[in-house]
């Protein structure tokens, strides 16, 4: 699986652009059949599949090639020969276009006691003036004017009953948006009527989770590290949350077989926090797992955008669109003070989603929805995402020359994609390290804030989890070096 992705250095900026992502399935630029034919081969197939719609733009032939690191000519021809073909359309001014054929195949539906938490007390001083903690974008980029410029154009078109209580879904203008942009940019199979639009991740995972205590599960699978609200939240639900070992490829999914959970919470294109990618025969294991047992795999796409010297990850759930609930959300990629997120949802739970959404709430509100889903349509989403991808690039590039240069000794790993870096660091140091921070005024976080309550505490990697996304651009010489300062020499 192999999809498009950003690797030019910062000197071939102006020949690369700041156009659209497309994420291709089963493109294989080191093939026997030329890179032509296996190119018109997956586009081909994205078109068929119903994951490339009807009229959905491309990248530029100049964009594409830049992010395979192939000649132009190469994408040009290609192009050239599936408009011949009827695949494709292109006219002066509004690009290459997937011509509107008889309606697409879509994907296939398949046939038919709670430990006690253990959390380390984050170490704060009330002078913190730097902030390296993961899980936040830089902020300060966010793009004001072209939001509200979406804002206005969204408001002035919107139909009045867009001010009523309308759909539980959510508005049909951003759900029909992102199908268009998650099947273009990460592979996934999607359809308005299966998308529910949530306030976030933890809004979306408290449905699905009240919809798996309704239906009797009592377990669901994490993983040994993630995001410690995120077990909160589950146990509160009245989910078990046994964890899955975890090593350097990823979640041992294999366990699955093993434990009694009717659902496994997996971030698959980028672990978090340890930043790796789940191998693909861990993948195919388990929606394995889920197609034997009926189960269902809860998939964290938290920042899938996000690339820098890999191939992107396309999502999960494009192995299996009827065993996978995918949750996306813009708190990456935008802000999170947004509070838009969305869920792809397998048939069979959509409508018990549905349902959940309508007796809790039905925010966000509808002019922030239309507004994203003219940020996407315009292409502004596509720009800022391009343009971030580069920023953070830079940053995590600073982060490695100056740990290398002033600690040596530290490995500094998960740095391949994402907004964060992790930072291993000798037994027994991880603690005073971060107290060390925060005496100079830097806020940091620990691998153990991270670890699941059933590891033991002398169990586990000891490191730090730097996030170099958060600084605002003003911010980020200084937190550097304040990190710098509290770093072990060897």
């Amino acid at each position: 699986m192999v999809g498009t992705r950003a690797t030019s250095p910062e000197g071939r900026r102006s020949a690369e652009g700041l156009g659209a992502d497309l994420h291709l399935d089963h493109l294989d630029l080191r093939g026997h059949h030329g890179l032509r034919t296996s190119l018109m081969d997956a586009l081909r197939e994205a078109v068929r599949t119903g994951r490339l719609l009807p009229g959905a733009q491309l990248p530029s032939s100049r964009t594409l090639a830049a992010d395979l690191s192939i000649a132009r000519n190469t994408v040009a021809d290609a192009y050239a020969e599936l408009v011949a073909e009827g695949w494709l359309t292109a006219r002066q001014g509004s690009g290459t276009r997937v011509a509107r054929r008889a309606e697409p195949r879509r994907a296939p539906t398949p046939g038919s006691d709670r430990v006690a938490l253990r959390r380390p007390t984050p170490i704060r001083t009330s002078d913190t003036r730097f902030s390296l903690l993961p899980g936040n974008p830089d902020l300060a980029s966010f793009p004001r004017a072209q939001w509200l410029a979406a804002s206005r154009r969204a408001i002035m078109a919107a139909p009045h009953e867009a001010l009523g209580y309308g759909d539980p879904r959510g508005r049909v203008e951003l759900r029909t948006a992102l199908a268009d942009y998650l099947a273009r940019a990460r592979g996934v199979y999607a359809s308005p009527e299966r998308i529910v639009i949530c306030a976030g991740f933890v809004h979306g995972l408290r449905l699905i989770g009240s919809v798996l205590r309704a239906r009797g599960v009592g377990t669901v699978a994490v993983e040994t590290y993630g995001v410690p609200q995120y077990y909160d939240l589950l146990t509160e639900t009245g989910l078990e949350t046994p964890a899955l070992p975890l090593d350097e490829d990823g979640t041992c999914t294999e366990g699955l077989r093993s434990l009694d959970a009717g659902a496994v919470l997996l971030t698959p294109a980028h672990q978090y926090p340890t930043g790796g990618a789940l191998r693909p025969d861990r993948r195919a294991a388990a929606v394995d797992w889920a197609r034997s047992t009926g189960g269902l795999v809860l998939e964290d796409d938290y920042d899938g955008e996000f690339r820098y010297d890999r191939q992107p990850v396309g999502a999960l759930q494009g192995l299996d669109p009827e065993r996978v609930c995918y949750f996306g959300t813009a708190s990456k990629s935008l802000a999170p003070g947004l509070r838009l997120g969305w869920l792809v949802l397998p048939r069979s739970v959509t409508h018990e989603v549905i349902a959940a959404k309508g007796h809790v709430d039905w925010a966000p509100g509808s002019f922030d929805q239309l507004t994203l889903a003219e940020f996407l349509t315009s292409g502004d989403y596509d720009r800022h995402v391009r343009a971030m991808r580069l920023r953070y690039r830079r940053r995590r590039d600073q982060l490695v020359a100056a740990v290398a240069e002033h600690a040596p000794g530290i490995r500094v790993s998960g740095i391949a994609a994402g907004l964060h870096a992790v930072l291993d660091l000798p037994p027994g140091t991880e603690r005073s390290v971060i107290a060390a921070g925060a005496r100079v005024g830097l806020a940091l976080d620990g691998l153990g804030d991270f670890a699941h309550p059933s590891l033991p505490e002398d169990s586990g990697r000891e490191g730090l989890v730097v996030g170099y996304a958060t600084p605002s651009d003003s911010a980020w010489s200084g937190a550097l070096a304040a990190l710098c300062s509290v770093l072990p020499r060897s």
